[in-house]
């Protein structure tokens, strides 16, 4: 993609861009990085121009799963041995832009405020060169991920049916509506065994929110559980690739095509 990544960090730039979307999880284990990068790939494919900013701080794998080797990543950011568009690597195949991180980096983890304010600087001057920057936040509820998460225009909180997940996607939407009381929070059901069954896990959380938050967040999409996700992910190849037709590719397309509207 022929992108201007001419980025430049300026102390006065607002913290916060409406085509950054956040994707988060309250825990580990819902197929997260894996929707954020099939998401990025759908949308990709509908001609967006798309960064996807690897945003687990400690623990990134977005290049892990991409089966790719960066010359540079986020640590030479918060170094400041390379500016923030320097560490932007394009994934000719998949048709999008990465910003890495670094997988088992604790000291990207555990960034002081200032740094994550950087990042947030650079994230939201970088949006201004795509159509769309998806920031695959950690799991959780650190100061890092909230921060990060601050800076998007609309999040998208995935869960899957498990009720330990369920209650920690709640929790990530209640700390999420204090930070910021008008926040676009949408709701993805992954590995659901199907769509009817999908929707009773989004209205239990949805019930959840609005009983005790008074607030109830969208339905994004419905993902179904499919065998060909963790056979594209052992290959390392995007299920939009690999895969374009399976049933769990073509749900991310149609949360693609509602998030391009």
């Amino acid at each position: 993609m022929n992108v201007d990544r001419s980025v430049h960090i300026h102390p006065a730039a607002k913290l916060r861009a409406r085509n950054v979307v956040a994707i988060a999880s309250g825990k580990g284990g819902v197929g997260k990085t894996w929707f954020s990068i099939t998401l990025a790939g759908a949308l990709a494919r509908r001609g967006r121009r798309v960064l996807l900013f690897d945003g687990d701080l400690g623990l990134a794998n977005v290049d892990v799963q991409l089966g790719l080797t960066p010359p540079t990543d986020l640590a030479g950011v918060v170094t400041g041995r390379i500016g923030f568009a320097e560490a932007i690597s394009s994934y000719e195949a998949g048709g999008f832009d990465i910003l890495p991180g670094r997988s088992g980096s604790g000291s990207l983890g555990r960034l002081p405020a200032e740094r994550v304010a950087m990042l947030r600087l650079g994230i939201v001057q970088a949006a201004r060169q795509y159509d769309t920057v998806l920031i695959d936040l950690a799991a959780g509820l650190d100061q890092s991920v909230r921060a990060l998460a601050a800076t998007a225009g609309t999040a998208l909180v995935v869960t899957t049916d498990e009720p330990t997940s369920i209650t920690d996607a709640y929790a990530f939407v209640k700390a999420m509506l204090r930070d910021n009381p008008e926040a676009d929070q949408r709701i993805v059901v992954n590995m659901a065994d199907s769509q009817a069954g999908g929707f009773r896990t989004y209205e239990t959380l949805r019930n959840a929110a609005q009983n005790f938050l008074g607030v109830a967040p969208r339905l994004a999409g419905i993902v179904r559980r499919d065998k060909l996700v963790r056979e594209a992910i052992r290959r390392q190849t995007p299920l939009t690739i690999r895969h374009p037709n399976a049933p769990a590719a073509m749900d991310v397309d149609k949360i693609a095509g509602e998030l391009t509207l």
